[in-house]
Formats: structure tokens, sequence, C-alpha cells
């Protein structure tokens, strides 16, 4: 009930003075005004104002972002790392937030804690923001006393997992972009600028060379068919989204693609083994066992290619098999990093071990993205160069021709 009450709260802003005469000013999550002015009373606060917060238009309206749940635990384990309880510094940061659905959230989590919820259980009840990964964390630090460590070790996960994120979206987003600008520069050619050439051309009474008469039907086509090329595109686009969310097969085989890709599928499979590592490592310290450790290690490598070989290592591991030899029947893993996992398991480091594993691959990722960045500039000239320059010439070349002839 307190969770239902909870989330039907309406953000307020609130102005008011403290008992010290002072002004202050601030934001509650509540079911109406008069439960923020009792709430503020409680507090010693006299309301001068209080008023529903308004929509914003850009941003922040209401979706919850990875990135939101990782700043949230970096203030929670800084809140809590300054002595400040667990109940309050819930309280801090849920009023404080800019997004209305992170406040509703956080402060859900919260009445949970206040009514004697543990806060793993707490957090379990909402599995779209708070992933097995982090439910078995904090539940350690409960269970050990050092929920204040757990959460700085999840932070950290979380923004370094973050981190590799964009620098992937980076790398995949910059060829699609080239490729969409491309496609829009093309398509604005074709559908303004050759016509004009093509009623020039009507009047010069000679037939046109091979290439200009090419770009003109091609033109033509796109003028009276683009409305079908467009529902095409947009109807194989929706109808890729829809399977590829709906089917497991279909991601397998994208993601095993992927991979193959020269280029991009390096960098993608350093970044699956460096999530790999990254949570191998953040598990492992928190004391969490190995085969449980690795059911949270397989969803979060970011690839199913590697999630399903993770699942098959954690089954081989449960009989008894060593890591090392777990993570080379994959053939998934190179050399090195089976290595130093291998002295890992023999110092009982593997949580420092895979930890270097973690950080030698997110540089790596880091440079590689860089140098594609570089490598994609001149191919984005060239590319563009060819497109605009192609049409440019077959419209010229009829020019060119009666100029010849005179």
């Amino acid at each position: 009930m307190a969770e239902s009450a909870t989330m039907s709260s309406i953000p307020f802003v609130w102005e008011g003075t403290d008992r010290k005469g002072q002004k202050v000013k601030g934001k509650a999550m509540a079911i109406n005004e008069a439960a923020v002015r009792a709430d503020l009373r409680r507090q010693g606060v006299v309301p001068t104002r209080i008023k529903k917060q308004g929509k914003k238009w850009f941003g922040g309206g209401g979706t919850i972002t990875p990135g939101d749940i990782s700043i949230f635990m970096r203030q929670l384990a800084t809140m809590l790392a300054a002595g400040i309880p667990l109940v309050q510094s819930f309280e801090i940061v849920g009023t404080g937030h800019e997004n209305p659905a992170m406040q509703k959230l956080i402060l859900a989590v919260k009445a949970d804690v206040e009514g004697g919820t543990a806060l793993a259980e707490a957090l379990a009840k909402h599995p779209l923001y708070f992933d097995d990964l982090v439910i078995n964390l904090v539940e350690a630090g409960e269970q050990a006393g050092a929920l204040e460590t757990l959460l700085d070790k999840i932070a950290t996960y979380k923004e370094k997992t973050e981190a590799l994120k964009k620098k992937i979206k980076k790398a995949l987003t910059y060829p699609a972009a080239v490729l969409v600008v491309a496609f829009v520069v093309t398509t604005i050619l074709l559908i303004f600028v050759i016509p004009a050439f093509e009623d020039l051309f009507q009047g010069f009474g000679a037939d046109l060379p091979t290439f200009t008469r090419m770009v003109i039907d091609l033109s033509v086509f796109v003028r009276e068919a683009g409305w079908m090329i467009a529902i095409v595109i947009a109807g194989g686009i929706s109808a890729f989204f829809y399977f590829y969310k709906r089917s497991r097969k279909m991601r397998h085989n994208l993601d095993r693609m992927m991979l193959k890709i020269p280029i991009i599928g390096p960098i993608l499979q350093k970044a699956a083994i460096a999530r790999y590592a990254r949570t191998l490592s953040t598990m492992f310290a928190a004391g969490v066992p190995l085969v449980e450790a690795l059911q949270s290690v397989a969803g979060a490598t970011g690839n199913i290619v590697y999630e399903i070989g993770v699942l098959k290592m954690r089954d081989e591991v449960s009989t008894g098999q060593r890591l090392q030899q777990a993570m080379q029947n994959t053939d998934l893993f190179p050399n090195m990093v089976i290595q130093m996992i291998a002295v890992g398991e023999e110092s009982g480091s593997l949580d420092e071990m895979s930890a270097k594993v973690a950080d030698f691959y997110e540089e790596d990722v880091d440079n590689a993205v860089d140098n594609l960045s570089s490598l994609l500039e001149p191919m984005i000239m060239a590319i563009l160069g060819v497109l605009v320059g192609g049409l440019v010439v077959a419209m010229y070349l009829p020019i060119f021709k009666m100029g010849s002839v005179i």
C-alpha cells in the first residue's frame, strides 16, 4: 500500500520560512497540497507558497534512463558515507531530483524501506530499473553490514558500464549518421535539383549522355514512387525492430554477424569482454559465489553470443570445472584474458585480475573508437563527394558536350 500511495504522488515546489525566519524553498512528492503543508510544518517550516511542479517541455519529462540510476546509486553511496541515515538519504535524493519519474521511483523505495522492508527487497519491486546484479550486491551488503561499501562498488560499476555503452554507441552512430546524411542529400538533389536541369535539357534537341539519362530516370522514379519507397523503408525498419525485440534467435544471429564486421566487430567483442570482466570483478569482490555471479555476468555482457557462452561456463563451473577452462571452451575469449583469469584463480585474487582485464579492454575500446572516428572522417568526405559530385557531373555532361560541339 505504501508503494501505491507513493507512486500516485504529485511533485510540488514550495517556498516558506524556517524556525530562524530565513526563507527556504524546495520540492516534495505528496498526494495533495495539504499533505505537503503538513509535512513542512512537521519540519518546522511555515509554507508561504505551494504549487504543483509543471511538466517540462524538453527533457526530464518522465523517462528513467540507466544514467539516472547510475547517478542515484552514486548519490546514495555518498550520503551513507557522510553518515546520513538511509531513509533520510532517500528523502534528500528523491525530493531534489529534477525528473518526476525518478522522484516517484526513489520515494516509492523509500516508503518500503521506511515500512521495514529490506533495501534489496524494495529495489527488487522495480525490476525495470534495478537488475539482478544490483539486487544481489545490495543484499550482500546488507547481510555483511557493509551496505555503504557495496553501494559505492555498484555506483562505480554503473558509471564504468555507462561510459562504455556511450563509447559503443558513438562507434555505431557515426557510420549510421554518414549513411543518413548521404541518403538525405542524395534524395534532396534527386527531387528538387535534377528536375530543374531536366527542364533545361529538353530544349537542347540532342541526345543526352547515358550517365545523365540514368540520373534523370532515377530522379523521375523517386518523384513518382517516392511515397512507396518511404512506406517500404519505414515498414522495413518497423518490422526489423518489432522482430528484433521479440525474437531471441534473430538477436543472436544479428549479434553474431555484428561481431564479424571488420573494424566494428572487434570493438563490440572488446566491449563485451570488458563488461564481462567488470561485472565478474564487482560480483566476486562483494562475496557473491562464482556460479551465482556468472548468472548476472551473462546478462551484463550486452551481446547474446557472449551471454550464451557465459551461461555455458556457469553450467561447467557448477560441475567442478575451473573458470579458465570453461572460458577456453567457449572460444570467445583471447588467450591473454584466459591467462589473467587463471592467475587470478591460482592466487585467490580473481576480482583484482578481472578488474585489470576490464581496465585494459575499456581503454582499448576507447582508443579503438577514437581511431574509428579519425578513419571515418575522410570516408565521410569521400562518400559525400562521390554521391554529390556524381550527380553534379551527370548534370553538366550535356553542357560540356554542347561546348565541345560549338
